[in-house]
């Protein structure tokens, strides 16, 4: 066993390499998830799955119903409610907002998602009701010089973070690669191995797909 006095007085790289040994063995040992784990991830996921397609074709139908029988101009109440309630909410998310990147904390990411949304939905909803309107084109001017770039710096910052994420984490098992797109990397439920890097075939075998970029040294961190 090495003692503290010995790791201190490796050199960086020598560190790095005992860390990535340390991962080989974890990787391949006996320490693993229960097998029964990925089958119940997996049917979650198939229920899950039957779920969001049923919303899917009763979301069109109803969809289509309301294309048809709504009336193409109608006079509404609670209009100053919707609104106002709608401004609290988004003062909220962007208050919660400020808290997390204050604090460093990872509920930053579902923070900046919820804002995003928040942002594209105003920006829509205020164009489309104020057509044909006086105020559109204060509506269209707040649309596209201020919800839809704070929207789109929300999912940028989302993205950014997950992917910094983890490779902070396949760095602390010892291993430095590219990070594949998010939408190549599977579920933590879908994958046996404890090792979080075997998730990724570009990490195991050591190659990359052109155009996955190294994410920045934890130095780079955001917020």
């Amino acid at each position: 066993m090495f003692e503290e006095e010995e790791l201190r007085a490796m050199s960086p790289q020598d560190r790095v390499r005992l860390l990535h040994t340390l991962a080989e063995i974890d990787g391949t040992g006996t320490a693993r998830r229960p097998a029964s784990l990925p089958r119940r991830s997996a049917r979650r996921r198939q229920v899950v799955l039957v779920v969001i397609i049923a919303c899917c074709i009763i979301l069109a139908i109803w969809t289509g119903f309301l294309a048809v029988t709504l009336p193409r101009f109608y006079r509404s109440g609670g209009w100053r409610g919707a609104w106002v309630g709608f401004d609290i909410v988004l003062l909220a998310t962007l208050s919660a907002t400020g808290w997390a990147a204050w604090r460093g904390r990872q509920v930053l990411i579902i923070c900046l998602i919820v804002l995003a949304t928040l942002l594209l939905c105003d920006a829509w909803f205020d164009v489309v009701l104020d057509l044909r309107t006086p105020g559109i084109q204060l509506s269209l001017l707040t649309a596209v010089a201020v919800e839809l770039p704070l929207a789109g710096l929300a999912i940028a910052g989302a993205r950014r973070l997950l992917r910094l994420t983890i490779a902070m984490v396949t760095e602390r098992q010892g291993q430095q690669a590219p990070v594949p797109p998010l939408w190549r990397i599977p579920l933590f439920g879908d994958s046996p191995s404890d090792n979080f890097r075997d998730m990724f075939p570009q990490i195991r075998h050591g190659s990359g797909e052109a155009g996955d970029r190294p994410i920045p040294e934890p130095a780079e961190r955001d917020g």
